[in-house]
């Protein structure tokens, strides 16, 4: 059957595109849907067929795949394609949804009878344009031929982390991944800053650590987007980012633990959005470090 699967896609914006166009690619049957149309007729051009609903998107679907803002944004669409969904559906999850989404998101598939993967991936625009995601998932048995099928179409490489989707061992895995991810963000962010302020070349900075114990090749990167003034296209956006670190904070509290630096990773993200960069990559939230932008 994996041969010709119909999947269906909700959600396509920066990630969500992508991860379509490459099952897409990959030979699948491919129905798509988002909140804003535009976004998903460039998938036409893939040979997708670009639904008007939900519920259009899922129908026939041996796998849908969403990838939504979060928790909330999910169950709502889900719950609009629910009279198309078929029992025994394989679903994959794949946004960062939060430990309270990923209970709901569950809830809701055992209330449908769906094969439930708590599947959110690793990567930004890039690697998911080229196929090389690293997919976190969670899942049963029964149906991970059908679903790694699609999981080989946006990604390298899968991490299994249990076979209960409900319990959220992939989403706790991306949280922790996340929270590494923002903090190295922030501090880039504000190490640029502060070279600004002091009248340091951001270049001799990074050439003092080159090659040394400090490095990191996340650190040029992302440096390297922020110099260069190549924020948009975003490959991972501010508000994305304010989000995630939201959820990171709020699982930790859950859990008895406080985690100062992600509640200022998510505080520097609201800021810089608010300055209007909320749609750049979260690089910019090198901007919440000064009042209001500073010249070029």
């Amino acid at each position: 059957m994996t041969d010709k699967l119909t999947v269906g896609v909700l959600g396509t914006g920066i990630m969500g595109a992508a991860m379509a166009r490459n099952i897409a690619r990959a030979g699948y049957h491919l129905r798509v849907w988002n909140r804003t149309r535009a976004k998903a007729e460039p998938l036409a051009a893939d040979g997708a067929l670009v639904a008007g609903t939900p519920a259009e998107a899922v129908d026939s679907a041996d796998v849908v795949l969403t990838m939504l803002h979060d928790g909330p944004v999910t169950l709502e669409t889900m719950r609009a394609a629910a009279p198309a969904l078929r029992p025994s559906t394989v679903w994959a999850q794949s946004a960062t949804a939060g430990l309270d989404g990923v209970a709901e998101l569950a809830a809701f598939a055992r209330e449908h009878d769906l094969l439930f993967y708590d599947a959110p991936v690793l990567g930004t625009r890039g690697p998911a344009e080229a196929g090389e995601l690293t997919v976190i998932a969670a899942g049963p048995v029964e149906g991970r031929d059908t679903v790694t099928a699609v999981f080989d179409a946006v990604g390298s490489r899968t991490v299994w982390t249990g076979e209960d989707g409900a319990e959220a061992s992939a989403t706790r895995l991306k949280l922790v991944t996340n929270s590494w991810v923002l903090a190295a963000t922030a501090a880039t962010g504000e190490a640029l800053a502060l070279a600004r302020a002091l009248g340091v070349h951001p270049g001799d900075f990074l050439d003092l650590i080159a090659g040394g114990p400090l490095d990191m090749p996340y650190l040029h990167a992302k440096a390297g987007l922020l110099i260069g003034g190549e924020l948009s296209p975003a490959q991972f956006a501010v508000t994305t980012a304010a989000k995630d670190a939201r959820l990171i904070v709020k699982a930790a509290e859950q859990h008895g633990v406080r985690l100062d630096v992600a509640a200022a990773s998510a505080a520097r993200m609201e800021r810089a959005a608010a300055l209007g960069h909320g749609d750049e990559d979260m690089t910019a939230a090198y901007y919440a470090s000064f009042d209001q932008d500073p010249p070029s």
